[in-house]
């Protein structure tokens, strides 16, 4: 077993073992890496998708406290012009607090309803980030895959493998190079 061929052959398979080992380190670095990177840029992506969700909600917001404060300038213009109304027609008592209850539960009915659409719209909108948050949870568990690292005991097996591997092989060699002397006898 001492023949140069399998020494050889058993240094260049345990050398091929290590080889591959370092490789699969590398490989696990960069899988690590790229996996950084993908968690990193999902972070940032829900980040400005609840920032955009969170901005429309203000602005459905804004929109409907706009609204609302039309509908009261609107409703106490009419309850005006109908108190004026009806002081120049002479008419007083009962038929113009009617009127005028009906205007303000007119005014209330629109008021509720906007305030309901408000309060639809938040839900929705937090309905909304859970499910976003949901997205996101599954993309990074998707991202944060287990990455194979080589261990100290599999590259010494493999080593050693690698290494009986080639010196079988040296000795399979050397003892096909050696030429048998029966015939000079």
């Amino acid at each position: 077993m001492c023949d140069p061929v399998s020494i050889s052959m058993a240094v260049i398979g345990g050398l091929q073992a290590g080889a591959q080992v370092a490789g699969q380190r590398q490989q696990a670095k960069a899988q690590q890496k790229y996996q950084a990177q993908a968690a990193a840029a999902e972070r940032q992506r829900f980040q400005q998708e609840q920032t955009s969700m969170r901005m429309r909600q203000a602005q459905e917001q804004e929109a409907v406290g706009r609204e609302l404060e039309q509908v009261s300038k609107k409703s106490q213009a009419a309850l005006a012009r109908a108190r004026v109304s009806a002081g120049e027609a002479g008419v007083a008592g009962a038929s113009v607090q009617a009127l005028m209850d009906d205007y303000m539960r007119q005014e209330g009915g629109y008021r509720a309803a906007l305030l309901r659409q408000q309060e639809l719209g938040g839900i929705s909108t937090g309905m909304g980030l859970e499910q976003a948050g949901f997205a996101t949870q599954q993309r990074q568990i998707g991202i944060n895959q287990p990455i194979d690292r080589p261990s100290f005991l599999t590259a010494g097996l493999g080593a050693l493998q690698g290494g009986l591997s080639g010196a079988r092989t040296g000795l399979d060699i050397s003892s096909r190079m050696k030429t048998p002397t029966t015939a000079e006898a």
